[in-house]
């Protein structure tokens, strides 16, 4: 997916809002690390009058983010928009996270909409988007409860994740590889795993199918993992953030997973895909639990991923008008009225 640059544009006189929103998710939401019910999103708003700009995140405590913190972030740039502040500029006033990536991706929007230019252009793809399959993420759950949700998605789900833990994972995914032999696998511990059951878990995996292992060691103990060959292809989420982590990772992961809430933004998530294929890593686009708006810039870092996970708005109880088009695993580029 080759990138050019375009220069960023933007005008003084314009205003800057933000809000907190929350959205309930479809039943509970559960990784190594807890439990969930709902999504706590924040909305960037940055308007010059007849045009504005949209961008969501998703404050992660895992990260040291609160709402209340990326809420007070973003409120103390009112003052840098209204002056005529551009993405281009953005990245030397505010450090990668998902106060960062709200305001990026509103800048992104809002020069769309001010030039009429789609996104996609001002980005440098070579073309329009097109659709995506997703995969679709199981919550840690007893084996015969993800077996069944594995059951019932896997007609029109060919790519399932699932959350593990750590005790008891073997179960899970023989149960869900039982319920639904011909789909893909990869699987996300969430740093929940030891060394020691690495080692045991990887060979048992990659006998059932399973194409890719996720994050499982805690981020600051992942040097561990330099040296071992393992039979399943690693990937470094939590151990991934910006373009200054790729260097640490070669050597230790052969898939990083790029996250705008993580990266802080599209502009730098879309320099570190290109930058991770040049080192030799696949790439994967994740999310956080958030509505399609969150995810719709991720549709242009996910063009020629190897992997897509971008079904956030998929595990809501309800999701914003208009959202992202879903058909089953299928998910279409964003309207102008949503972003870009």
């Amino acid at each position: 997916m080759p990138i050019h640059s375009f220069p960023a544009q933007s005008l003084p006189g314009q205003r800057l809002s933000v809000r907190r929103e929350t959205f309930p998710i479809r039943g509970a939401f559960r990784i190594s690390r807890g439990s969930k019910t709902e999504a706590a999103v924040v909305v960037a708003e940055v308007s010059d009058g007849p045009h504005r700009g949209r961008g969501e995140c998703v404050p992660y405590a895992r990260y040291g983010e609160s709402v209340d913190g990326v809420v007070a972030a973003l409120e103390a740039m009112a003052g840098a928009v209204a002056d005529g502040l551009d993405r281009a500029a953005l990245a030397g006033l505010m450090q990668p996270g998902a106060a960062r990536n709200a305001l990026d991706c509103a800048l992104w929007d809002l020069e769309a909409k001010r030039g009429g230019v789609p996104a996609w252009r001002l980005a440098g793809l070579d073309g329009p988007p097109g659709p995506l399959v997703t995969c679709y993420t199981l919550g840690v759950d007893e084996p015969e409860a993800m077996a069944a949700a594995a059951r019932e998605r896997a007609p029109r789900h060919p790519l399932l994740k699932m959350k593990l833990t750590g005790d008891g994972d073997l179960d899970r995914v023989r149960a869900v590889r039982a319920a639904a032999p011909s789909v893909r696998l990869v699987v996300d511990a969430n740093e929940g795993w030891t060394l020691d059951q690495l080692y045991r878990f990887a060979p048992v995996l990659a006998g059932l199918g399973v194409e890719m292992i996720e994050q499982p060691l805690p981020a600051g103990q992942d040097e561990a993992l330099r040296g071992v060959d393992c039979p399943v292809p690693l990937g470094a989420d939590e151990s991934c953030h910006g373009l200054e982590s790729l260097d640490r990772l070669r050597g230790l992961y052969r898939v990083v997973n790029v996250k705008l809430d993580k990266t802080g933004g599209l502009t730098e998530a879309l320099a570190m895909a290109r930058a991770a294929r040049s080192m030799g890593f696949e790439v994967m686009v994740g999310c956080m639990v958030a509505t399609s708006l969150a995810m719709a810039p991720a549709i242009l870092v996910g063009q020629g991923a190897r992997y897509v996970d971008l079904d956030g708005p998929l595990l809501l109880a309800r999701d914003r008008e208009p959202g992202l088009a879903y058909d089953g695993a299928v998910v279409q580029p964003p309207a102008p009225e949503l972003w870009g």
